[in-house]
């Protein structure tokens, strides 16, 4: 297989999960929206036509919903968000594969659809990216390592989205992005889904 989806997951942990929903909702309630965004990504995640990596935030789960048939699994390695992410990238490219696309779980309106332009788009460019509307990204893909366009200034932010792509053209990438989602983070970003 010449595609590698890896996927970042939090280890579900009361109290440590959509720890910005908890404020309002309260932990149980975060945690409980949590597990359905995880079911979520893994109901369109694993029919795709690729191999599949969950990295964790803490440690890996072999017990979980995360068929072990169907994902590796590993722990996420690194100082921030960014680190992680060309690590883990860096990884999957160092082990062969030509494409690496790397998602999160926070998008409820992410589609299999979507992963798969995402591949489909790095057969004519450098990077893909998917933009988030709190102005970060949901997904991001490579086809040759870079640590230069993971070093922004400061993560979860307005601003990591048009960060980002400027790093991405000053290391003369070419790129394309996909359809522009919503982020499950605050309790207005709940409105209209079936998540709470």
């Amino acid at each position: 297989m010449s595609n590698l989806l890896i996927i970042f997951a939090r280890n579900p942990e009361l109290g440590k999960t959509k720890t910005r929903l908890a404020k309002t909702l309260g932990d149980e309630m975060a945690l409980a929206i949590y597990y359905k965004l995880l079911s979520h990504i893994q109901r369109i995640t694993k029919d795709l036509d690729c191999d599949k990596t969950v990295y964790y935030s803490g440690h890996v789960d072999t017990e979980d919903n995360w068929d072990n048939e169907i994902y590796k699994k590993k722990v996420q390695k690194g100082h921030d968000l960014g680190e992680k992410m060309h690590n883990a990238i860096n990884d999957g490219l160092q082990a062969g594969y030509k494409s690496v696309v790397l998602i999160g779980t926070d998008i409820y309106e992410l589609t299999s659809g979507i992963i798969a332009s995402g591949f489909e788009k790095l057969k004519s460019n450098d990077v893909v990216i998917g933009p988030a509307k709190d102005g970060g990204y949901y997904l991001i893909g490579m086809k040759s390592p870079s640590k230069a366009i993971f070093q922004i200034s400061k993560w979860s932010t307005p601003n990591v989205f048009n960060e980002t792509v400027a790093l991405i053209e000053r290391e003369k990438f070419s790129w394309a992005k996909t359809a522009l989602l919503n982020d499950i983070d605050e309790l207005e970003d709940l409105k209209g889904t079936d998540l709470y």
